[in-house]
């Protein structure tokens, strides 16, 4: 029997041509080159664009997505027509074969150069569930700014890594409320953040805000996202500043990213808003800014938990207008993460913080009981979208294995 070719996918496979997200990757030792999956294949983008002779081969034969991301929606519009005449059309199947490389065969890469990181906290079930756990005698459990504005931090870029990098345990001061001095040492809260970042194409300029509407022509595309968090460093350093060592140890993203043409069809309506907002982030009359992507929270293969992004209170598009409405400028390659998703159940929650209840309720896993992550355990997030037909987008996974630091 002949092996089966790139274009023989099943039937709804996640990964076909209504999804190509695109990636960097090498066979072997050869250079970094940007490539386009295809069912369990990566096509050479580069090189097939070189041979059926497209104007944009240049911006997919360098060695990460940033030229790409720069040349702005209408370019990116063409360059994914084309990709898609590319693989659907008989006539350029052996031209598609020749560039096709098994996934299973190359190393994958951070697909684009991070510019700037920012970290929102978007989820009302998660602030909830957060306020509960660490000011139970509050009378509401969200601060009061919550549902007026996207409340977000300053990450670190350079900490960014990609799918598959091992996370050494990070070390740092922790003092528990009944310790009489902090000491020094590994986290002994190492948490995951389940998590969509956004990716930013094309930039804007200082002191100028982008509005509502201006989301699409600067994002290009999305991907799942992990962002490690170290609770009991956290707990200790953030007061009054925010988050620091607790997080920048590490952000795990996927080795792929989905571009937002396709995802058109699970756009949603976000959650019903308790608060009227200021006119820059009304999205009352707006298109749909929610997304409609089913996440799921793996630890040592054993699903945890499935968080629903449907109910994210606040939108991408509200999370970019806020980053830049006090002038604040985007770079090609600026990350920006949703926060922590979750949904109102238990089994919804995407942090072990949520489901462990800050440790007070262990998960029972087969790898023994959990509080939070060990050493050795390896967490995995995936996530699809319904698509056109009923036919699912993947998202490419989030892998990454804890590790002790030598």
């Amino acid at each position: 029997m002949p092996e089966p070719t790139p274009l023989a996918l099943p039937e709804g496979h996640p990964f076909g041509p209504h999804n190509l997200p695109y990636g960097v990757f090498s066979p072997g030792d050869t250079p970094r080159r940007v490539g386009v999956r295809l069912g369990d294949h990566v096509l050479d983008a580069g090189a097939l664009a070189a041979e059926l002779g497209s104007p944009h081969t240049a911006l997919l034969t360098g060695p990460t997505l940033n030229p790409l991301l720069a040349a702005g929606r209408p370019v990116w519009s063409e360059v994914r027509a084309a990709l898609t005449t590319w693989v659907t059309d008989p006539a350029h199947q052996a031209a598609v074969e020749r560039h096709a490389h098994p996934l299973a065969e190359v190393s994958l890469h951070l697909p684009f150069e991070v510019g700037d990181y920012v970290d929102f906290y978007a989820s009302e079930h998660h602030a909830s569930n957060v306020g509960r756990i660490f000011r139970p005698d509050a009378p509401t459990p969200l601060t009061p700014n919550w549902k007026h504005l996207p409340i977000g931090y300053h990450g670190r870029s350079g900490t960014v890594v990609v799918s598959g990098t091992d996370v050494v345990r990070p070390s740092g001061q922790r003092k528990a409320p009944a310790d009489p001095a902090p000491v020094f040492g590994p986290s002994v809260k190492l948490d995951i953040e389940a998590e969509v970042g956004f990716v930013v194409g094309v930039g804007s300029e200082r002191g100028r805000a982008v509005p509502l509407e201006a989301y699409r022509d600067h994002v290009f595309g999305l991907c799942l996202l992990n962002d490690w968090s170290a609770r009991d460093i956290q707990a200790w350093e953030y007061v009054p500043l925010g988050p620091f060592l607790g997080k920048s140890f590490a952000t795990s993203v996927s080795a792929w990213v989905t571009p937002l043409e396709a995802l058109e069809t699970a756009r949603v309506v976000p959650p019903a808003r308790d608060e009227a907002l200021l006119p820059y982030l009304d999205d009352s009359s707006a298109e749909p800014g929610g997304y409609d992507l089913r996440i799921s929270v793996e630890i040592n293969g054993e699903v945890v938990s499935e968080p629903p992004f449907t109910t994210m209170y606040w939108t991408a598009a509200q999370m970019l207008a806020q980053t830049t409405v006090n002038g604040a400028s985007l770079r090609t390659g600026d990350l920006y993460g949703s926060g922590t998703v979750s949904g109102a159940e238990v089994g919804q929650w995407g942090s072990l913080l949520e489901l462990t209840w800050n440790g007070e309720r262990p998960l029972e896993l087969g790898s023994g009981g959990r509080s939070f992550l060990e050493d050795g355990d390896e967490v995995v997030l995936r996530a699809w979208a319904p698509g056109a037909q009923g036919v699912p987008v993947g998202l490419g996974e989030v892998r990454g294995t804890v590790v002790p630091r030598t």
